[in-house]
């Protein structure tokens, strides 16, 4: 448990917070309760497709810092989440081809800061990260974006390879980066455009592969062959923007 989350704790405390749409990443509760109580907070977190996890009582005790969590305990966002399409609306009201950055299971909270730093001094309009095995928007994620959390969208989906054949039906098209792609430099990385980058340690998985359009690679000169995630974001990044001034 990520400590710089918000913890809410006790039944009523969670369903409260679950009723007044406060961003909840995840919600840990008693595996084998089934009382009613219980039951409303699990019916509530899935309205909103909150990330449910049964856990022992010996589990729940070492997560609360009250010893009062009556079976439940919730992790709230440090931060809001965008909607996907709050970010598009961003690019239509500055007339601007779609540039998001999509992250395909970040972990590290400063990398994700970093990518959203960068993403907002690269222009991109938005970025979008998995619900499951991903960091959220932490305290850590906050300080280590620089204060461009408060600027640059984020939104959490269930499924990124869903929420990309949407956006391909709005004209977007992805590129991803492994180093088995073409050279960037020869691609054409113009239009409205979504940028993936994958884990730190695994890169893009398969069906999110899968669903791009283009694979692309940074030209490699060293002895070892591979960037940090936010490095290579950042590179990539920064190509995009030079082909969108060059054009």
């Amino acid at each position: 448990m990520n400590q710089e989350e918000l913890t809410i704790e006790g039944r009523n405390a969670v369903l409260e917070a679950l009723r007044s749409g406060k961003t909840i990443d995840r919600l840990y509760v008693l595996d084998g309760c089934q009382d009613g109580p219980v039951r409303s907070i699990v019916r509530e977190a899935k309205k909103t497709d909150t990330l449910v996890t049964f856990v022992s009582k010996e589990r729940l005790d070492q997560m609360s810092e009250t010893r009062k969590h009556q079976g439940v305990i919730a992790l709230a966002a440090a931060y809001r989440y965008a909607a996907v399409e709050e970010i598009l609306e961003s690019a239509r009201k500055k007339g601007e081809d779609p540039f998001l950055i999509l992250l395909d299971g970040i972990e590290d909270p400063h990398n994700l800061g970093a990518i959203i730093r960068t993403a907002n001094l690269a222009g991109a309009h938005g970025v979008i990260i998995p619900k499951r095995r991903a960091v959220g928007l932490t305290a850590t994620v906050a300080k280590a974006s620089a204060g461009a959390l408060n600027y640059t969208p984020v939104a959490k989906v269930t499924n990124l390879a869903a929420v990309m054949k949407e956006l391909k039906e709005q004209g977007l098209w992805f590129v991803c980066a492994d180093m088995d792609g073409e050279l960037m430099y020869r691609q054409n990385l113009t239009g409205p455009i979504g940028l993936v980058i994958g884990n730190e340690g695994e890169g893009v998985s398969r069906l999110v592969r899968e669903s791009c359009d283009f694979v692309t690679s940074i030209p490699m000169r060293g002895d070892i062959d591979s960037l940090n995630a936010s490095v290579a974001a950042g590179v990539l990044a920064y190509e995009i923007v030079r082909q969108r001034m060059s054009r």
